[in-house]
């Protein structure tokens, strides 16, 4: 079997425009991989999108050979115990796989959600058999991927350490087409110290453990404003944060991440983007 290509590295990119717009910011930033929002990420209202751009998209990244991950909304939450939010989270991750579709993207990007609060979290859980496995079961088998995305932790977190996982993906029967979007930012907030010696190798050994080889879909790659278990969720550039660069450099040497396709969601412009991609490229390479 050859070798896995090394990890393209990009991020997510503003949609404001179309796009086309976010394909030429992608280029602006050197990304190798993009992430982009098909409606609002704050609102449920579903976007159409326009067949000549997604075309033309799907098109241009195919040609670059740039991988496109789609981010469902914010408010997805299977947890939920208000029906409507449960009805609501069914039909933007449908939207989302759709268009992800349309698009040409490898998968879909959604939170693990809540229980919220004086909601039993067992109850919760069990919500993603009834309310997702369906939408799963329903998808094209050669289709964009689900990939969880552990939270921060805090309230009633349905997985946000990696070894949640394991009674989430199993609620999901581990159905093919589920996998696993890592955020750095978000292991680091839920008490993973990857910026310890070892850290991220140990976070990455317990993820394969909870769900198995070739899970892990897709990782964001973002420091952190906030010390170790916060349970805060405000990302930093690239070594500018309490996790620091040392880490990403060991995320790159683990077999789990080869090939696996990792963007920023960091602050700021398309130059410090830039200048993230730069670092996290050098730090693969190096």
């Amino acid at each position: 079997m050859p070798p896995r290509k090394p990890s393209a590295v990009g991020a997510h990119v503003p949609v404001s425009g179309g796009l086309v717009k976010a394909l030429a910011y992608a280029r602006e930033i050197g990304a190798g991989a993009v992430q982009v929002f098909v409606s609002n990420p704050r609102g449920w209202a579903p976007s159409p999108g326009d067949p000549a751009q997604d075309e033309r998209f799907r098109d241009d990244c195919a040609r670059s050979g740039i991988p496109v991950y789609v981010h469902a909304p914010y408010l997805v939450n299977f947890g939920s115990p208000t029906e409507a939010t449960l009805v609501k989270s069914v039909g933007a991750v449908d939207h989302a796989m759709r268009r992800a579709t349309a698009i040409g993207a490898k998968g879909v990007v959604v939170h693990a959600g809540s229980a919220v609060a004086g909601a039993h979290r067992d109850e919760a859980l069990a919500q993603l058999r009834s309310h997702l496995l369906p939408l799963l079961d329903a998808a094209e088998p050669d289709g964009p991927r689900l990939l969880v995305e552990p939270t921060a932790g805090g309230g009633q977190a349905l997985c946000a350490t990696v070894q949640e996982l394991q009674p989430w993906f199993a609620q999901l029967d581990a159905h093919e087409l589920l996998g696993v979007c890592l955020d750095t930012c978000h292991a680091w907030a839920a008490g993973h110290d990857v910026a310890g010696p070892g850290g991220m190798k140990k976070t990455l050994d317990a993820l394969v453990k909870a769900v198995g080889r070739g899970r892990l879909g897709l990782v964001h790659a973002n420091d952190s404003k906030d010390p170790l278990g916060s349970t805060r969720d405000r990302h930093e550039a690239i070594g500018a944060g309490h996790i620091g660069k040392d880490a990403f450099a060991e995320l790159f040497r683990h077999p789990a991440t080869r090939g696996v396709p990792v963007v920023v969601e960091t602050p700021g412009d398309a130059s410090t983007h830039r200048r993230d991609v730069e670092l996290l490229c050098a730090l693969r390479d190096g």
